[in-house]
């Protein structure tokens, strides 16, 4: 007589109810960074973005390599992937953001002449000074915009990008996408974390991604920025989402006082604070929609 196998279920010890409770998943995460000399983990950030900020996709460590040590390391010790064909960088970050990819790019796999151009793979030309025209109102004024944009300080050998929570380097900064109610949360929380107000926000043509990424790297300051019509339109985004691009060494300490708040308010909100989803946007805080227990008969 056959015998039929009885399948047991696997043990789990996350707690669900902890992980859909706000204020309680920030204390945990807080607590775990106490015993991570202070700082939350980079898996840390990628749960409190997505699970109390609501962010739909991982946010991508971007790294330039300059050194060639540096860069053999990364090939013998990463697990990664490589283009099959010249791409913009956006389509890099689309695919670490969107599929999880582990990513390598170099100079004859980039497919855009502005990210090329703001890399410094490139120099100035007319082609990239054409590329430009649409935007502007003459020639000069093309070349000037273009001139203004910032430059990584040398060539890099290459560059990677993954998710944050799996990226084999160091890296040097972080690019998110997101809607725009939590951009403000995030640049609010930034501006706090390091004593800095107004939040300045910089904005190029024809290179949101690539030159966000650079200018990042270059002045070491958080910016929130619009998509630029390429981004937009090759497919890579949605629903009208934002970038956010923030220096690596600076995101600790802000998604750090975002879980500080979040406990202090008892939710992240800031339309309604002390309220759990970032994004409430009921008839404009009617004071109307107001929901309170029944009084006991």
């Amino acid at each position: 007589m056959e015998m039929k196998m009885i399948e047991t279920e696997p043990t789990c010890n996350l707690d669900f109810d902890l992980c859909l409770d706000d204020v309680a998943l920030a204390k945990t995460i807080l607590a775990s960074a106490d015993q991570n000399g202070g700082k939350v983990s980079d898996a840390g950030i990628v749960f409190a973005l997505r699970n109390i900020l609501k962010m739909k996709y991982y946010p991508v460590a971007v790294k330039y390599f300059f050194e060639k040590e540096e860069l053999k390391d990364f090939k013998n010790n990463a697990e990664y992937k490589t283009s099959l064909h010249p791409v913009t960088f956006c389509a890099y970050v689309a695919a670490s953001r969107q599929r999880g990819d582990i990513l390598l790019g170099t100079a004859d796999k980039l497919g855009c002449s502005n990210a090329k151009y703001v890399m410094k793979l490139k120099e100035i030309d007319d082609a990239e000074i054409k590329s430009h025209l649409k935007y502007t109102k003459d020639w000069d004024q093309a070349e000037r915009f273009v001139r203004t944009k910032k430059r990584l300080p040398k060539k890099p050998l290459a560059f990677a990008t993954a998710p944050l929570h799996k990226a084999p380097f160091t890296p040097d900064l972080i690019h998110g996408m997101c809607d725009t109610l939590q951009s403000y949360h995030l640049a609010n929380d930034w501006d706090a974390a390091f004593d800095t107000h107004p939040f300045e926000m910089t904005m190029t043509m024809n290179s949101s991604i690539c030159h966000g990424c650079v200018q990042c790297f270059v002045v070491n300051k958080f910016n929130v920025t619009q998509m630029c019509s390429s981004s937009y339109t090759a497919g890579k985004t949605e629903q009208g989402e934002i970038n956010w691009i923030m220096p690596y060494a600076q995101m600790e300490p802000t998604v750090h006082w975002m879980l500080e708040r979040t406990v202090r308010d008892g939710g992240v909100s800031f339309p309604r604070t002390g309220e759990t989803y970032p994004g409430f946007d009921i008839c404009k805080l009617c004071p109307f929609l107001t929901f309170k227990k029944p009084k006991k008969s």
